[in-house]
């Protein structure tokens, strides 16, 4: 066995894709999109490509995956809620992204109260409900969801940050 001073299967910097690199020095938020399913089952996924524009209504949008359990929640119900994730949180985070196990379903990891968009979390940097406005639109390999804002809630910790590659406090 070889111990090498870097992953051996990591790809040449000049060999990455530039527009992924550049991303990951845009510092993001990293959120946790929720929705019901039709059998009312929650559905969550991690979502780092959100804006809030401010305007009469304020509007929320978001990159999600096309293949996401998430979209079909958004689509069947009509509403989501955006919870803004903090420190105590990377282990959800890496769970409703797929990224890592959580036996039992990834809404056991926090402490959720129910509204009718979404759980959201009891103790998240902050947290906000939608209606869709419209059909998702692609958007490179995402599709872009797009909700007027119907209540938000600002909490008192400070949120959890991505950037190159990894989670960061503010």
């Amino acid at each position: 066995m070889t111990i090498h001073s870097s992953h051996p299967f990591e790809v040449p910097a000049e060999q990455r894709n530039q527009l992924r690199r550049l991303r990951g020095r845009l510092a993001a938020p990293v959120t946790v999109w929720t929705a019901h399913r039709a059998s009312d089952r929650p559905v969550g996924l991690t979502v780092s490509s959100v804006l809030l524009a401010d305007g009469q209504p304020p509007v929320v949008l978001g990159l999600i995956d096309p293949d996401a359990d998430l979209l079909d929640g958004i689509r069947e119900s009509g509403r989501f809620a955006v919870n803004v994730l903090s420190w105590p949180h990377r282990q959800l985070a890496d769970a409703m992204a797929g990224l890592a196990p959580a036996p039992g379903g990834a809404f056991r990891l926090g402490e959720w109260t129910a509204t009718p968009s979404g759980p959201v979390l009891v103790d998240s940097a902050g947290w906000l409900t939608a209606g869709v406005e419209g059909e998702p639109v692609e958007a490179g390999y995402s599709l872009l969801v797009r909700g007027r804002v119907t209540d938000v809630h600002v909490g008192t910790v400070d949120p959890l940050q991505h950037l190159l590659g990894r989670y960061r406090q503010p």
